[in-house]
């Protein structure tokens, strides 16, 4: 059993957790996951490792209350116990010493995801870090103290202009094109639609981009076969070949298609639930 330690309400529906894994965050790097079970009957679904700590033996994971499962999770308080929490898996994130200037870009709960990236990268000190964090408005920007002290510089974007530059992330990164500014990499963790987007906007640019996605996903060692995307021409699994993966070469139509299959069943699950608790 994995203890919660400390539990923060970061929005409505944003909940951060820091876990007592020692195993798990003995191995931990950037850019690497969880796969989690709340309960012998419950599912199983994989949360972004947000922060790590092997001293301590913690492992920080945020996520947003979407379907049953993480709803059903957000209700946990500090002292509670996960049943499973398998982890790291996947292949942590790493950069070419060459590469000098770096972007970063985190939208909504792509931001704890991009965090550690730009912890370990700023730690080292051998790489400029600009992060652009999004979101839909100020209320709902998350983490900004910790990617602020793991950037050299910070921008936001906000669909409604409340806070940072009015509109998306691409809006941010395209002026830093305009700019002239040297762009040796773009990294991109958020939802799909936004990761396209990013690809879409440095392509014309040659600019490197490294996306991490977010497949529907079952057991993590890639034997389900539920987390495949193409990745130039080629069937992937996201599990055990990434999720970390080339912005360009992905099939991101086909990755939006595929993570809508169940939406049916999901909504059933939830109001099920959600009657249960009503009860």
């Amino acid at each position: 059993m994995y203890k919660i330690l400390e539990k923060r309400v970061l929005s409505s529906d944003i909940k951060w957790f820091n876990i007592y894994a020692p195993q798990v965050a003995k191995k931990a790097k950037a850019g690497q996951f969880v796969v989690l079970r709340i309960h012998e009957k419950g599912e199983r679904i994989p949360l972004t490792i947000a922060d790590y700590d092997r001293e301590k033996g913690t492992i920080l994971i945020v996520f947003q209350e979407i379907g049953k499962t993480t709803k059903l999770l957000g209700t946990l308080e500090e002292g509670d116990e996960i049943l499973d929490f398998v982890g790291p898996l996947g292949i942590p994130f790493k950069l070419e010493e060459n590469v000098e200037n770096v972007v970063l870009i985190g939208g909504g709960v792509g931001i704890p995801a991009i965090y550690p990236k730009a912890k370990e990268l700023y730690k080292e000190g051998k790489k400029r870090i600009i992060s652009i964090v999004g979101a839909r408005n100020k209320d709902l920007l998350i983490m900004r103290e910790e990617m602020e002290t793991s950037s050299h510089e910070l921008l936001i974007a906000t669909d409604d202009g409340s806070e940072g530059t009015k509109g998306f992330v691409t809006t941010v990164l395209q002026n830093l094109i305009d700019e002239g500014r040297d762009l040796d990499v773009v990294i991109a963790v958020g939802p799909t639609i936004m990761m396209k987007m990013v690809a879409k906007t440095t392509r014309p640019y040659n600019i490197p981009t490294l996306v991490s996605l977010n497949p529907i996903m079952v057991d993590g060692t890639g034997m389900c076969g539920s987390c495949r995307v193409t990745v130039g021409g080629q069937v992937k699994f996201a599990c055990v070949d990434g999720p970390i993966f080339d912005g360009h070469e992905v099939d991101f139509d086909e990755l939006m298609r595929r993570n809508k299959m169940y939406v049916d069943k999901e909504r059933v699950s939830l109001e099920l639930w959600e009657k249960e608790v009503q009860r």
